[in-house]
């Protein structure tokens, strides 16, 4: 399936090869139900990778900038702490709260982009033909497809238990899926500020035995715009404002649960499934300001995200960070940036995931 993803800056291509050898001294003890399988070595032996990419916490350079294993390198590659194959036949990835990120993130993260050009790298990361677009763009046959279908199977396993600000809606949590827009340097239309239409939250307080999964919309305005915020939205148990325990009513970490994020035209469909609960659906217009209660929001840009483009995302990728100066998102959670005494502390993030598939889009059930 043609679908996409944006980079914001440019990053380091590291081989497989290269990588792995400069990380093979430090290896730190895994939990039991989490050692690396050694019968399926690569990721790619349980999900097929021929259309992604991944960014890892680390800076084997040392360069100043995240590691990017490339379409073609993750074929066979895989990290012995962040991106790898656990006894179950799962996809572990793992993320420290304090590493090295990207240029417009507070966050690390061991996530997935989507490529739509394979590892045909003649096509610019940029061009239409390695995006995915919404119908109501003006150009929307010149991209490599219109909307599209992800889908998930996973449980969370692992999230940051300790935060300088346990009141801000980041602290605990960490996204597991996302479609996000692309940047462009002509805003003159009002698109191209590299916002997100779609991320899917896992989120639990220290001492709650459940957590709770929600996701949000980002109102596509310019970034210095104080309207520009998150709506979220309810799956299991809370929103992330919402600091009191979700109960019986939310997810516990190890427990597994799905997702599909299906957009076909201009809709966003997103369904939540899981055993012992109820199946939850929303449906969004993306090229519109209309919210997913069906409700005006003359805060928002009145036509959505029509003009961009986009590419899903998936993987964990951390919201706790050691920051502390930003009003919302510096959580100032703990972390020393050395793995082995992160990893001991809980200081990190780990999302498990044993399904992950695109496909072209599909009709809305609703």
């Amino acid at each position: 399936m043609p679908l996409s993803i944006y980079r914001k800056k440019p990053i380091m291509f590291l081989s497989a090869l290269s990588l792995t050898a400069a990380l093979s001294a430090c290896v730190p003890t895994m939990p039991e139900n989490s050692e690396p399988n050694v019968a399926l070595v690569h990721p790619s032996d349980v999900i097929d990778l021929s259309y992604w990419n991944i960014t890892l916490p680390t800076d084997v350079n040392k360069d100043g900038k995240p590691d990017m294993v490339t379409t073609k390198d993750i074929q066979s590659y895989t990290h012995p702490n962040f991106f790898y194959v656990n006894a179950q036949n799962e996809v572990v990835f793992t993320s420290p709260n304090v590493a090295v990120t990207t240029a417009n993130s507070k966050n690390a993260r061991s996530e997935l982009r989507h490529m739509s050009r394979g590892a045909n790298t003649k096509i610019p990361t940029k061009a239409p033909q390695n995006n995915f677009a919404l119908a109501s763009h003006e150009n929307a046959n010149e991209f490599a497809a219109i909307g599209g279908k992800m889908e998930a199977t996973l449980h969370v396993d692992h999230v940051a238990v300790s935060s300088q600000f346990p009141n801000k809606p980041p602290s605990y949590s960490v996204v597991i899926g996302q479609i996000h827009a692309g940047s462009s340097p002509d805003k003159s239309q009002g698109f191209g500020y590299g916002n997100e239409p779609l991320k899917i939250y896992y989120k639990k307080f220290p001492g709650h035995k459940t957590g709770s999964v929600f996701w949000t919309y980002e109102r596509n305005l310019p970034k210095a715009d104080p309207k520009r915020t998150d709506i979220a939205y309810p799956v299991w148990g809370n929103t992330w404002e919402n600091t009191q325990n979700p109960g019986s009513k939310g997810i516990a970490l190890g427990q597994e649960f799905s997702y599909t994020v299906n957009v076909e035209n201009d809709i966003m469909e997103l369904t939540f499934s899981a055993e012992n609960r109820e199946t939850v659906h929303y449906t969004i217009n993306l090229a519109n300001n209309v919210d997913a209660y069906g409700n005006v929001d003359e805060q928002d840009f009145e036509n959505g995200y029509a003009g961009d483009y986009h590419y899903f995302k998936a993987g964990a990728y951390n919201q706790c960070n050691g920051g502390t100066a930003h009003p919302f998102w510096g959580t100032g959670c703990s972390g020393s940036g050395k793995w082995e005494t992160d990893f001991a502390n809980g200081d990190y993030t780990q999302v498990v995931f044993s399904k992950l598939t695109l496909s072209k889009s599909s009709p809305i059930t609703q």
